[in-house]
């Protein structure tokens, strides 16, 4: 009988545009470009941090636990913005839906009564359901999500105003009306010798948790689908609006927690806090290698992106450097990771 076993072309291999990315040392440096960014911000803060009593300010355990500690509401938004970014959409409400979150949770517990835990369950519920219909009207009238979701900023940032009557809205703790259960305080406080925040564990665990849900379930394989290639997704069989819809209140719910985590941490909510959140958190996601065409991205990386932006406005706070000149870096940084995308993208057609 005849061998008919069929043996793939040694130059069909020899041309594949995996293998040849893989051996590129250029698309492997934009792959891995949150950690050699984070190495070299480290080494810069080392090299130009001030110093005290003979100790460098950057390394300073409180000056570590600070800038940890402030990249956790950024941080926590960038986990669900990376699921946005890998379908190829973008959200651009999720500094907004901070605000509101934060006037919510402080609302519902000073001026209803509710407890903690059922004030975070129904503003993350609202976080989500308001992700979800930004998805749902982009998908079923084909818009931009560009355009969508810079309509539910406006929204939500209107939303908060009402809400609050544009004023703060104080947490103060104790028993009785006006009081909210000193459980709340929770979130500001630093566990293991006074060291590491609470608000950077439980941005820590929800990286965990959207690391196996992207990585390890069928939901994470149909996102990376999607964003691949959403004609092949469909024809396939994959439900591509319902995850479209998903991502985005998956989004929503990050910056609803991420709301509450600020309103625990400042002890007030304010409808004009997260301003320019939504650019630091798609920073973050690009850095870390999420490509903004769609398709590719990993959760590792957004944490390592978020550390470095978050390192990056340390050395720049400890030098008295102009504040605005940290929006200029991030607006410098996101359009460097795009190009080296595009790069990447134009080096394997090439081979194709």
């Amino acid at each position: 009988m005849p061998d008919l076993t069929i043996s793939p072309a040694p130059t069909a291999l020899a041309t594949s545009p995996v293998s040849h990315n893989r051996r590129d040392p250029f698309a492997i440096a934009v792959r891995f470009q949150s950690v050699i960014g984070l190495i070299l911000v480290i080494i810069c803060g080392v090299v130009f941090s001030p110093s005290r009593n003979g100790q460098l300010l950057f390394l300073a355990p409180d000056n570590i636990a600070n800038i940890v500690r402030a990249i956790s509401e950024t941080g926590i938004i960038a986990l669900g913005m990376t699921f946005v970014i890998i379908t190829a959409g973008i959200d651009l409400s999720v500094g907004a839906l901070l605000g509101l979150s934060s006037v919510l949770v402080a609302t519902l517990m000073i001026s209803f009564g509710w407890s903690p835990l059922a004030a975070i369950i129904g503003v993350a519920a609202i976080g989500t359901l308001f992700g979800g219909i930004q998805g749902a009207i982009s998908t079923r009238f084909r818009l931009e999500p560009f355009i969508v979701t810079l309509a539910g900023l406006q929204v939500a940032r209107g939303l908060a105003l009402m809400v609050s009557g544009n004023k703060y809205i104080n947490i103060s703790y104790g028993d009785g009306p006006g009081l909210a259960n000193p459980a709340f305080d929770i979130l500001s406080q630093r566990l293991f010798g006074n060291t590491v925040p609470v608000a950077t564990l439980i941005f820590l665990g929800l990286a965990l948790i959207a690391t196996f849900v992207l990585n390890r379930t069928r939901f994470g394989r149909y996102v990376f689908a999607v964003g691949g290639n959403q004609r092949a997704a469909r024809l396939s069989g994959i439900p591509v609006n319902g995850i479209k819809m998903a991502v985005y209140a998956i989004a929503g719910l990050s910056a609803s927690l991420a709301g509450v985590v600020h309103a625990g941490q400042f002890s007030f909510g304010s409808p004009n806090d997260g301003m320019g959140y939504e650019l630091t958190a798609i920073a973050a996601v690009v850095i870390g290698g999420t490509s903004l065409f769609g398709g590719a991205g990993s959760m590792v990386g957004t944490v390592a992106g978020s550390i470095m932006l978050g390192a990056l406005a340390n050395i720049l706070q400890l030098n008295n450097v102009n504040p605005a000149l940290q929006l200029l870096a991030t607006g410098a940084i996101i359009v460097l990771a795009a190009m080296l995308q595009s790069l990447v993208r134009r080096r394997e057609g090439s081979v194709r």
